[in-house]
């Protein structure tokens, strides 16, 4: 009886490992995922999100935003304050938002 115990715990174990490692994979993915997604915005591959880029992604998508709402929106997700968005605050602002 004792081992069956034994062996019932380090299935447990076992198993609460399994699952660690697979919300690690999915977050990587996910990660991964919204990454891509950044690159589609970062048009000329510098590695950031300007407000050029970020014009022309509300262009395509037919959003009819001012020059002051784009600075905005940077502004909002601009944590360092170059003017730009980095790939991080780009996660951070998805997060935040619920799309991530």
């Amino acid at each position: 009886m004792r081992s069956s115990t034994s062996r019932k715990k380090r299935s447990v174990k076992k198993s609460a490992r399994g699952s660690d490692s697979e919300e690690k994979k999915n977050e990587s993915r996910a990660r991964d995922d919204f990454l891509n997604s950044f690159e589609l915005f970062d048009d000329d591959g510098k590695g950031t999100i300007s407000f050029k880029d970020l014009k022309r992604v509300a262009q395509e998508l037919g959003e009819d935003m001012t020059d002051t709402e784009i600075k905005e929106m940077i502004n909002e997700a601009d944590l360092d304050g170059d003017g730009e968005i980095s790939p991080d605050e780009f996660l951070r602002i998805l997060k935040r938002t619920k799309l991530a």
